[in-house]
């Protein structure tokens, strides 16, 4: 990578057993994962039954997005914005519909989250779910098997978060992220099936041809890996294309894929977080680079599974006393493939639901350009 001065770095992995326990010391792992330079990124291995939920659930995605028309528009739900149930077509990219990926969103921990006040005044936050039913009679508990499980490593994980943050920034309120992520009903589940790449699409090497480049919006986002299958059939493959994936910025500013092990659950940084550490953890940008499969006889479709754990839309995001407004900011990677965050978060203070909708018209804004 011409200007390079230092390697990547490389994809931390931890044991489940060590997140489960409050007393293990993982501020090493985070600081590489999470800290100024970091992937943005770390994977935790021997999760009890995360394989066998994986298994269960992913392949699922091929049966729902290849149901007939009628059966997916009765997934839909219009008043939360596409943000329960299917989803094709819906989100845009600038003013262009993006039809490369499909959406199964759902919530792992509950039907109905919030009060019915709350769901009346945040539709897209707190949407119930809808499931399908025949021909796919295991969906609706194989999503929550696996959505469940995820939630709780999350929560693990962000109890060494709290105590990494709080050796560094010694005004950080103690357990503020675990005990949000512990008590939180915002969970959202995404299944997620990227169509094969058309051919035009395909020649263009795009290095965000299945999804563009972008920082998570919220707290902390659970990663379920991902698998290749054949379109046609629905059975798995092997990834024909070794640039085909995950792509981080690096801390050179440089593009870097990112393998996670299929016997791995990751989680991403969100820059809520970012910002509620003061700095000390840092999200990063990053992107999925379609497969290019011309000249073979299979077209080939990705699935993953992130969950994406955040608060109520009312809670304000502030630095930790002491920490300047800069410090939030003065090692973040990559802003020029994604709106500058000092751009959307406009004030100490602000709450989440208004975070996101001002990083909604941000990123409208930007990927027009």
């Amino acid at each position: 990578m011409s200007g390079c001065t230092r390697p990547p770095p490389e994809l931390q992995i931890v044991d489940y057993a060590d997140v489960c326990s409050p007393t293990s010391d993982l501020s090493s792992p985070i600081e590489k994962s999470f800290g100024p330079g970091g992937l943005g990124v770390i994977a935790i291995r021997n999760i009890p039954n995360f394989v066998t939920s994986k298994q269960a659930l992913l392949p699922q995605a091929h049966t729902l997005a290849h149901l007939p028309k009628e059966e997916l528009e009765k997934l839909e739900d219009e008043k939360s914005l596409y943000n329960a149930g299917w989803s094709h077509g819906k989100e845009k990219l600038g003013d262009k519909p993006d039809f490369a990926k499909g959406s199964f969103y759902f919530n792992p921990l509950t039907d109905s989250p919030g009060t019915p006040a709350e769901r009346s005044k945040y539709p897209v936050s707190y949407p119930c779910n809808i499931w399908p039913t025949s021909p796919m009679p295991s969906f609706e508990s194989s999503a929550k098997t696996l959505g469940l499980l995820m939630h709780s490593q999350v929560v693990s994980l962000s109890v060494h978060i709290d105590k990494y943050v709080s050796s560094k920034v010694p005004s950080y309120p103690p357990n503020l992220v675990s005990a949000a992520m512990k008590t939180t009903e915002k969970a959202k589940g995404r299944l997620l099936y990227y169509f094969p790449l058309p051919e035009s699409t395909a020649s263009s090497n795009a290095a965000d041809s299945w999804i563009g480049w972008h920082n998570d919006s919220g707290f902390l986002t659970a990663l379920a890996g991902d698998m290749y299958v054949d379109d046609l059939t629905g059975l798995k493959v092997q990834n024909p294309d070794p640039k085909a994936g995950l792509y981080v910025v690096d801390r050179e500013g440089e593009s870097v894929k990112v393998d996670i092990p299929e016997d791995c659950m990751a989680v991403q940084l969100g820059e809520c977080t970012q910002i509620v550490t003061g700095g000390a953890l840092m999200a990063t940008p990053h992107c999925v680079r379609g497969a290019d499969c011309r000249g073979g006889s299979v077209k080939v479709a990705r699935i993953s599974h992130p969950c994406f754990i955040d608060t109520s839309p009312n809670f304000e995001l502030r630095r930790p006393g002491g920490v300047e407004e800069e410090d939030v900011f003065k090692d973040a990677l990559g802003e020029s493939k994604v709106p500058p965050l000092k751009e959307r978060w406009t004030e100490d203070g602000m709450t989440f639901g208004d975070f996101l909708g001002k990083t909604f018209e941000k990123y409208y804004e930007h990927t027009k350009k």
